[in-house]
């Protein structure tokens, strides 16, 4: 069974940067990855998603060229580094891994999510 397990949020101003980590916990070799987010009274929201090799990568406009995935193989470890961070980027963030190695935007096409994890924004 594959376990997300999230870490790295907390509260940051406006302008910081936080990175959020997602570990797998049993050990298995993930494949397509993404970041969703929840902010309070919305739903949940593409943030980015990743391929399994890592040479493929997709944002939501709204974090293009703030946000940058990445991911580690080899510690079956995946990121999210979060810079120039605004309040509306204030959310539950959450990670997921789908069963094929592609990347995808769709929530509906992932089978694994994590618990999320808290990132707060002040102005």
């Amino acid at each position: 069974q594959v376990q997300l397990v999230e870490s790295g949020g907390g509260l940051v101003q406006a302008g910081g940067s936080l990175r959020l980590s997602c570990a797998e916990a049993s050990g298995r070799t993930l494949n397509g990855m993404g970041w969703f987010r929840q902010a309070p009274g919305k739903e949940r929201e593409f943030v980015a998603t990743i391929s399994r090799t890592g040479l493929t990568t997709d944002y939501a406009d709204s974090v293009k060229g703030r946000f940058t995935i990445s991911r580690e193989n080899a510690k079956n470890t995946l990121y999210l580094q979060m810079s120039k961070m605004k309040p509306e980027d204030t959310a539950v963030y959450y990670c997921a891994a789908r069963r094929y190695p592609t990347e995808t935007r769709d929530d509906h096409d992932y089978d694994y999510w994590g618990q999320g994890i808290q990132v707060a924004v002040s102005s």
